[in-house]
């Protein structure tokens, strides 16, 4: 790979903000939303009328939390870098209505965007479905890109055999553990290579019962996805299938360990509203099935002082089933389209695709964020972040094998979710059985999928 001069921040300073998630923040931005959505067609920006003076031509580039997001700038600097005749203009339309405002942008008449960023799965659907982005399949093969980098996510993303989006960030899960619980135990750490049956066992022979001494072998938030979604790492099932009975094994791992002890009480949890890195911070949990997005929280918590029960940390691979190829796990993404209306198409192709590949996601990385196309020297970028765990391990688990989106392109996403959600807390909760729970899913879903 071609090594690039990137940009000159220092790696201590964006673990105080980087790697965080795509969503929060938004209400500062609201006025700006505003602004943006009564803009386009009007008199030219003080961007455009400079960019004209020096004859380049003005793209640009709708996002959120422009004052919050680090790489931003570092992107758009290296991009016009190396394109002086192209300038990008960033247009903050706010992030808690920005799929919303951005949908009414680009089905007005006034939109003249070039690069749209896509913050979740629905909403492209909902842009996709409004016929409002424009097809990228021709723009990847003339230019000859490989896709294979972002290890399947392109072919969950095709919508009727086309592609839509490109993908630049995508954080992952990964198991969590504290050191310390396991050398406090004698038990060697975990592998990058566990079976679900080895990941319960360890679990097990972690976990002390006695009272005011608690340890829990494992942690599961009260996220859906943190137990159903264990079932789609064979590639095999879909969350959007209509049929769940692939999901029982999972519930009864999860279920079984929550009566023994293993785990703490999904109920307990919902009431007190225990967020996931307060129970990993206070010490006494041993394993925890996470994103990618809390490498930097943990981190920087600790540098200040804040986490002092969970300082000596690793991450290892997701648990997979029985001969699933390893670092098979989830993915939630980012993307870049160009609208089907975009003045200047081909200028913006260049900017999504080196935002989307390797000169991208060396710049996301250096700002303490995953990308979506990630190969052995950008882990390292990732791994060489100031209060990264050291160790070998830790640093392998960044490499994935399969990644699976946590929710599917489809335009029933939001009401499947609704029914996904509703029978993992009656499941969970023991409202319902096992049995009940899947079969209400199978029921409930099955309707939606046949409206």
């Amino acid at each position: 790979m071609k090594k690039r001069r990137l940009i000159s921040l220092m790696m201590a300073t964006v673990m105080a903000g980087g790697l965080v998630a795509c969503g929060g923040g938004g209400n500062d931005n609201e006025a700006a939303a505003t602004t943006a959505a009564k803009e386009g067609g009007g008199e030219a920006t003080a961007a455009e009328t400079v960019a004209a003076a020096e004859g380049q031509t003005v793209m640009k580039w709708s996002i959120w939390d422009k004052d919050l997001t680090l790489y931003y700038q570092p992107l758009i600097e290296e991009f016009e870098k190396q394109n002086p005749d192209l300038k990008i203009e960033l247009v903050d339309l706010g992030s808690s209505d920005y799929q919303t405002v951005l949908a009414t942008q680009l089905t007005g008449s006034g939109s003249d965007f070039d690069i749209v960023t896509i913050k979740d799965v629905p909403g492209y659907t909902t842009l996709v479905n409004k016929g409002v982005l424009e097809p990228l399949d021709a723009y990847i093969s003339g230019d000859g890109v490989d896709l294979g980098g972002y290890k399947g996510l392109t072919d969950q993303i095709q919508v009727d055999g086309k592609l839509y989006e490109l993908p630049f960030r995508s954080d992952f899960w990964v198991l969590y553990y504290n050191k310390d619980v396991f050398d406090a135990a004698g038990v060697d750490y975990p592998t990058n290579d566990m079976t679900f049956d080895q990941y319960d066992a360890l679990a097990r022979q972690l976990t002390v019962d006695t009272p005011g001494q608690e340890v829990y072998g494992a942690h599961y938030h009260t996220w859906r996805s943190a137990v159903q979604l264990f079932g789609i790492l064979d590639g095999k099932n879909n969350i959007l299938d209509g049929n769940y009975d692939f999901l029982k094994p999972y519930y009864e791992m999860a279920l079984a360990q929550q009566e023994d002890g293993v785990c703490q009480d999904y109920a307990t949890l919902k009431t007190s509203n225990l967020h996931y890195s307060g129970a990993f911070s206070q010490g006494n949990v041993a394993m925890m099935n996470m994103g990618t997005w809390f490498l930097s929280t943990l981190a920087e918590k600790i540098k200040t002082g804040e986490y002092t029960d969970c300082t000596n940390w690793g991450i290892a691979k997701y648990p997979h089933a029985e001969g699933v190829e390893p670092g098979s796990t989830l993915a939630t993404i980012t993307a870049l389209s160009i609208p089907a209306n975009a003045p200047h198409k081909e200028d913006a192709w260049k900017f999504v695709k080196f935002v989307c590949g390797e000169e991208g996601a060396e710049i996301l990385a250096s700002t303490g964020n995953i990308p979506a196309l990630m190969n052995d020297d950008i882990a390292g970028m990732i791994s060489a972040m100031e209060g990264f765990p050291e160790d070998e391990a830790s640093k392998e688990a960044l490499q994935t094998a399969n990644l699976y989106l946590e929710m599917p392109v489809s335009n029933k996403s939001s009401e499947i979710e609704i029914v996904l959600n509703e029978a993992h807390d009656n499941i969970m909760t023991g409202n319902s059985t096992i049995d009940e729970g899947i079969g209400d899913m199978n029921e409930k879903v099955s309707a939606v999928l046949a409206q």
